[in-house]
């Protein structure tokens, strides 16, 4: 039986409060309160498919080798076979239509597991394949911790500052398009993985600039993923199949949302700030750090746009609103992004082309009386998502406990459904372009909506506080696997 271990917790920016990160680590330390190996385990269930395949057998070789600027990047922690991705699978930029099959990947954060799942619009429902174990190196990872006390003080910080006393070991992830990968970003562990779906085995693992990785996105042609550093201040591009960094951008404080243009030419970017700290009244949004949106050139990683968000938003006639520009979604002609802003229950329309805010939608605010420094990181929503018709906007209106659909061309909600508890996280939209996927972390489910109608189509239950919902790819083989 494969280690069904799926442990631990999160940390904040190193550039601002070190000291006190480390400063209790120490105290801790001292007098023998807690260790990294204190954390309760939270067990993960394969649902009759193969616990060793689904789960994976747990600890990493030894001979890590690779080294890079952040201590381990493109570290190999298996055999050969086992990181070596089929070089025919990834150079075509598709899969072949028989050697994969599309699948739900839910990140179940606070658990360290992610769920696999197949969806039948026809008859309603989700189908589980597995739940995998993205944490098989926690004890590895704790080790450490053990003999780092400064590392071990930005894990609590990750914990109690941003992980609402949670550890965060699944942030963002997605598959190689040949399906027999799945590349994963772990906060708390601040470093981003590779794990080999057939082994369970970790492929590949690079270690972020400062102490927390965050959002992802990958390229097109399956080649690279973006990932943010949240407390470095910069995005790392890493090779897919081996993990090693070839290029890397700036960022403003605590870089987060990524997407690259679909023909991956381009990186939209941006920085939140600092989300964690209490000084959430506009009266001290300067205390909130830098935070810019940007666009990057893929060929170059140089920045050719960088702009305050807030500054165009009060060009347009909406003075006091945040820089920090969350989750957003771009039209099919890439002409216009729809996004999202820390602290308003809505979103905005920012024209590429022209440079400027040119609509804003308010939505409903459904908690008026909750303050925002009750806000979970500053967030009123968190989570949008056009259709492939570009006709209509998937929200999830996260302090209200509620997912809208909207038209995009009045911006009139045609659906809202509420979920008390539920804290949408995350919406995406299915690889049909007709249906939105959305998380509810609070009430650790997902659910399909469809965008022409506003129906639910289906909900699931998944692990402890799903968060990203991502569309992707596993190898058709392994699916048989499980079955057989």
């Amino acid at each position: 039986m494969a280690d069904r271990t799926a442990v631990s917790r999160f940390v904040p920016a190193a550039r601002t409060w070190p000291k006190a990160a480390l400063g209790l680590a120490i105290v801790l330390f001292v007098a023998g309160c807690v260790s990294p190996g204190d954390v309760k385990p939270a067990e993960a269930d394969t649902s009759g498919a193969d616990a060793a395949a689904a789960l994976g057998s747990g600890a990493a070789s030894d001979n890590a080798t690779g080294a890079g600027p952040s201590g381990v990047a493109g570290t190999n922690m298996a055999s050969d076979d086992n990181a070596t991705i089929d070089a025919n699978a990834t150079a075509s930029g598709q899969p072949g239509p028989s050697a994969t099959s599309p699948v739900i990947f839910v990140g179940n954060n606070w658990e360290g597991t992610a769920d696999v799942l197949q969806l039948d619009v026809e008859a309603g429902a989700f189908t589980r394949l597995a739940r995998l174990n993205i944490i098989p190196d926690i004890a590895e990872r704790r080790a450490e911790m053990d003999t780092d006390p400064e590392r071990f003080g930005f894990f609590l910080g990750i914990r109690y500052l941003i992980g609402e006393g949670n550890d965060q070991f699944v942030d963002d992830m997605y598959s190689t398009l040949d399906g027999t990968h799945l590349i994963v970003s772990r906060p708390s562990l601040a470093d981003v993985i590779s794990l080999n779906l057939t082994t369970g085995d970790i492929a590949w693992r690079f270690v972020v600039d400062g102490q927390r990785s965050d959002h992802m996105a990958i390229s097109p042609d399956g080649r690279h993923v973006a990932v943010s550093a949240s407390t470095g201040n910069v995005v790392h591009i890493l090779d897919v199949d081996t993990g090693k960094e070839v290029g890397r951008f700036d960022s403003g404080d605590s870089p987060h949302e990524n997407a690259y243009s679909m023909d991956g030419s381009r990186i939209f970017h941006a920085s939140i700030g600092l989300v964690y700290t209490p000084t959430d009244q506009a009266q001290a949004d300067t205390t909130k750090g830098e935070r810019y949106f940007q666009i990057v050139d893929t060929a170059t990683n140089k920045i050719i746009k960088r702009l305050d968000m807030a500054a165009k938003l009060a060009e347009a006639g909406y003075p006091d609103m945040s820089a920090a520009v969350r989750p957003m979604a771009i039209s099919p002609d890439e002409r216009f992004i729809y996004l999202q802003v820390s602290f308003f229950h809505g979103f905005a329309e920012y024209d590429i082309e022209k440079d400027k805010v040119t609509r804003v939608a308010e939505l409903p605010n459904l908690v008026p009386d909750l303050p925002r420094e009750q806000y979970v990181l500053d967030s009123a929503h968190h989570g949008i998502a056009i259709n492939a018709a570009g006709t209509k906007l998937c929200i999830a209106g996260t302090m209200s406990d509620y997912v809208a659909i909207v038209d995009r061309a009045s911006f009139e909600i045609d659906a809202l459904h509420e979920n008390p508890g539920g804290k949408s996280y995350w919406a995406t939209t299915t690889a049909d372009g007709e249906h939105c996927l959305l998380s509810w972390s609070g009430t650790d489910s997902v659910a399909v909506y469809r965008y022409e109608t506003g129906e639910q189509v289906a909900a699931t239950t998944v692990g402890d506080h799903p968060q990203r919902v991502r569309t992707g790819f596993v190898s058709t083989a392994w699916v048989n696997g499980l079955e057989g």
